[in-house]
């Protein structure tokens, strides 16, 4: 195959002007010619601007063979001084795709024409200006493909935050719901205040994590058919709904035994006994009283639990402690019981180990909560059981469920029934 043109090249702008007429005179398309103009000038570049020549080789359309036939123009551009042959990577993403021909050239073949080569010889100028309307053509194509991809991009951001809005308007009802079912559940666990006759009743509990409402901490309180009213509080070891089954289990025992008449210094060491034969990890602390709402009377029974505080009307506080081990502990059962008594005014504070051991000094705890329920020991009983856990666990560094529970003797009013 014989070379017909050859033409060496020392710039860029000579090299893209014999590009432009070549390709004129051979019938290629305005876009055509812009993509070989802008291909070959990136080729050539780097050859030209270190100031070494680049060759620019064609074979007219007219030349006759089976190659000749299958294009209407083929250009080669020789790096006749280039210190490396260009490489099929660096002919990558060129505007019009290129060949790599043994030795440093580099090859494009153009189609033919539909309607045949051009006639006339336009100008520079003429030639430049369809290659820049061609190219705006494109720029335009392209800003439109632009446009139309950030459209659908906006489309699908938006159609994304609609869903992550619904997602989060979901799961905000998934929160509600499962925090009125935390509240039934609570309500289920833990029974309103006996109304009966010379007492005055509240409690306040608080988990040790706000999404887990429920824990080993419960209490019970009821009227035995004398019309004493007995109150039991759990602390069992362990957080969530392992501990809960746990104490409730305590719970029920004892109110089981203790409606059967059981008498109360036994009624830890025979819980133990009940719930052995199918609870073998259960630890359980536990705390049971008995007032006569009439008399004052008060009695209680421990197994490991923190001791209960009594708060006179004038304002003297002390601790009723009293020994046993608790339920799941080794030797169960209450040593002896602690007789007492409320007179008008005075309070009885009940409650679990979270409440005085918040900052791992129990001691300290118990003066805290001394303090505390002296402060607070004239307010309305619904609120005095939460402010003195406010004040007591004002520095938390040991979070753990808390059960503070209250109980006041007033003067019964008149015509009042004892229930």
């Amino acid at each position: 195959m014989t070379t017909e043109i050859t033409t060496t090249h020392r710039s860029l702008t000579g090299l893209r002007t014999a590009l432009h007429r070549l390709a004129q005179r051979s019938g290629v398309s305005a876009e055509e010619r812009y993509r070989l103009t802008l291909s070959a000038s990136r080729v050539a570049a780097d050859e030209l601007t270190a100031g070494r020549p680049v060759l620019l080789e064609a074979d007219p359309p007219h030349q006759s063979g089976a190659e000749a036939g299958a294009a209407a123009l083929t250009v080669r551009l020789v790096l006749p001084e280039a210190p490396a042959q260009p490489s099929a990577e660096g002919l990558e993403g060129l505007p019009l795709p290129a060949q790599r021909k043994p030795g440093p050239a580099v090859v494009w073949q153009l189609p033919a024409p539909a309607d045949g080569t051009g006639t006339e010889e336009p100008g520079a100028l003429e030639l430049l200006e369809a290659e820049l309307a061609e190219a705006l053509a494109r720029a335009d194509a392209l800003a439109e493909d632009h446009q139309r991809l950030t459209h659908e991009l906006s489309e699908t951001n938006s159609g994304v935050l609609a869903l992550y809005i619904q997602l989060e308007e979901r799961d905000e009802q998934l929160r509600q719901a499962h925090g009125r079912m935390l509240r039934q559940l609570e309500d289920a666990l833990r029974p309103p205040p006996v109304r009966v006759a010379g007492l005055e009743m509240a409690v306040h509990y608080e988990p040790a994590e706000k999404d887990a409402p429920t824990g080993g901490d419960l209490y019970d309180w009821f009227v035995l058919p004398d019309g004493t009213v007995h109150i039991t509080v759990v602390d069992a070891l362990g957080h969530g709904l392992t501990s809960t089954r746990s104490a409730l289990n305590v719970t029920h025992a004892v109110r089981t035994l203790a409606l059967e008449g059981h008498a109360l210094e036994s009624i830890v060491a025979r819980t133990d006994e009940v719930l052995a034969t199918f609870d073998h990890e259960l630890m359980a602390t536990v705390q049971l009283v008995r007032i006569d709402p009439g008399s004052g009377e008060l009695v209680l029974a421990n197994g490991s639990h923190p001791p209960a505080m009594l708060v006179r009307e004038d304002g003297a506080t002390s601790l009723l402690e009293a020994r046993g081990r608790g339920v799941g502990f080794p030797l169960p059962g209450s040593e002896a019981l602690l007789r007492d008594r409320l007179d008008s005014g005075d309070l009885l504070v009940l409650y679990t180990d979270g409440l005085t051991e918040s900052r791992r000094d129990p001691r300290e705890g118990e003066v805290r909560l001394a303090r505390a329920a002296q402060r607070v020991r004239h307010r309305p009983i619904e609120g005095i059981p939460a402010a003195i856990a406010e004040e007591v666990r004002s520095v938390v560094l040991h979070s753990d469920d808390t059960v503070a529970l209250t109980v006041r003797r007033i003067a019964p009013e008149p015509g009042q029934e004892r229930g």
